[in-house]
């Protein structure tokens, strides 16, 4: 069988193929715009291995040995992001309902070549075919996300676009950006300055710190966008507030304020829940962020605010809901916001307490499925790990990434409520981009699979198979991923 990851919904190969050849045209129908770029970029994508020229043509009719990416309305029920795939030896036909799912079926096409499609040099003598067949594919979950840290060190704008690459390769469509916490405050706020050029100074372990500029946060957003993926600001608070508290005195209790923060721990830091000037503070912020970000979605934090009082943490939270939807965004927060009085579009997004999630999804929230023993990317593989931690008490090797089901795990919340699924990484132990190549790679591509795939789809023994030739893809496309043990790499 194809190594597809993540698998299909239906699909069905024979034993003919396709091949590419020097005459290949990609041809696309319609006039779209939108479309055209899908095709050009699926052109670059097959271009360097092959040295074929693979023409971007509009126009014409398809003939012998060419690819053609056409929208249709005759199958409505693919959505706006699934699509259909017909591959005969004579052309390949790319269709969907809506521009996303060409660029999923793009996606697919490229796993059905042999890996070597995905080197940056042309690898002559090879024959660049694919599986005759069908593909019909519609993900289960609309909510297929990954949160990167950047708090705790910060990366920069081409190590993010990279990772932007390697999301879209496997259908995932948003990243959840976590710009600040006590170590880092990782983007400029043009009305309050000094929290980027002061408390986004440094980082975890007295490393180099960073923040992004208006613009460098801008042009993530529109290269995320044009590769279908969503970017979810979050500004966390009231806790993990160090170091906004460090950069405006006016922001604490006592109107001192702290030192920069270099460490691990968690839970010290809480903004002055009762001045006024911490609401001009989080107006300002949300403004600014939300006017330069397209999604429907603004995340507020909310998590381990260890100092901050109960009743002044659900004050707090309430008060900010009304300003996230002020500025156009549905708030969502880690899952200790259900105890608060939530408005239903408001998210939860749960890590650890079952019962605190629970009671968001009664108020009717949608729920995210990040749960920290399996979904967390800064948890050690094994005990050889040398970078990450082991605070869940168990690691999570690439089986347990995969082998766990949403629906069983939220016990006590309604299947519907469940949007989806989101891996984070953490990055207290990451500062290099082949650390955060090891902990995310390969166990992002099984939660791709869980937020993609009909669950009755999924078993471990065709995963880890499936995994053992992606991982040549992985190579090729230069990622830098942890060979487990439980798989037999090719």
């Amino acid at each position: 069988m194809t190594a597809i990851i993540p698998i299909p919904a239906q699909f069905q190969f024979d034993e003919r193929r396709f091949s590419l050849s020097s005459e290949t045209r990609i041809i696309v129908s319609g006039d779209s715009a939108e479309v055209f770029w899908i095709a050009s970029f699926l052109a670059a994508r097959l271009r360097p291995a092959t040295g074929f020229a693979l023409p971007v043509l509009g126009g014409i009719e398809p003939g012998a040995g060419d690819i053609s990416l056409a929208l249709t309305a005759d199958d409505p029920q693919l959505g706006p992001e699934g699509y259909r795939l017909l591959a005969t030896p004579e052309q390949v036909s790319l269709r969907a309902s809506a521009a996303a799912g060409l660029f999923y079926a793009s996606q697919t096409l490229r796993q059905m070549f042999p890996a070597e499609i995905e080197s940056a040099a042309e690898q002559p003598g090879l024959d660049w075919w694919v599986p005759c067949g069908t593909v019909r594919d519609v993900p289960r979950y609309a909510w297929r996300g990954m949160m990167l840290d950047l708090g705790r060190h910060f990366f920069g704008v081409e190590t993010v676009k990279r990772l932007i690459d390697l999301l879209a390769f496997h259908k995932i469509n948003t990243l959840h950006l976590h710009l600040s916490d006590d170590q880092g405050w990782r983007i400029m706020i043009e009305s309050w300055p000094w929290l980027a050029l002061h408390g986004g100074s440094t980082a975890t372990n007295g490393d180099p710190g960073g923040f992004y500029t208006q613009d460098q946060y801008r042009e993530i957003v529109a290269y995320a966008a044009q590769r279908y993926i969503t970017i979810v600001p979050e500004i966390d608070m009231p806790g993990h507030t160090n170091a906004a508290l460090a950069s405006y005195e006016a922001l604490n209790v006592n109107d001192i304020s702290p030192s920069l923060y270099t460490g691990i721990k968690v839970g010290f830091s809480s903004l002055a829940v009762h001045k006024e000037i911490t609401y001009q503070f989080v107006d300002d912020v949300i403004r600014e962020i939300a006017a330069m970000t397209p999604g429907a979605y603004f995340h507020i934090g909310g998590d381990e605010t260890l100092s901050t009082p109960e009743e002044d943490y659900i004050y707090f939270i309430e008060r900010v809901q009304e300003i996230v939807r002020k500025h156009g965004k549905r708030m969502i927060g880690w899952e200790e916001i259900g105890k608060t009085r939530l408005s239903p579009d408001t998210v939860a997004q749960h890590w650890w307490n079952k019962d605190v999630t629970a009671k968001a999804a009664a108020q009717g929230a949608g729920i995210i499925a990040s749960p920290a023993a399996r979904a967390y990317m800064d948890m050690k593989y094994h005990d050889h790990t040398t970078i990450g931690l082991q605070w869940t008490g168990s690691y999570t090797e690439v089986r347990d990434a995969y082998e766990w089901e949403p629906v069983e795990l939220l016990e006590g919340v309604p299947p519907e409520a469940i949007l989806g699924v989101e891996s984070a990484l953490w990055t207290e132990t990451i500062f290099t981009q082949g650390n955060l190549d090891f902990m995310v790679f390969p166990r992002l591509c099984g939660y791709a699979e869980i937020g993609w795939s009909p669950r009755a789809g999924r078993d471990w023994e065709s995963y880890r198979l499936r995994l053992a030739e992606h991982g040549k893809r992985l190579a090729g496309l230069g990622v830098r991923f942890y060979r487990s043990e439980q798989v037999d790499w090719q």
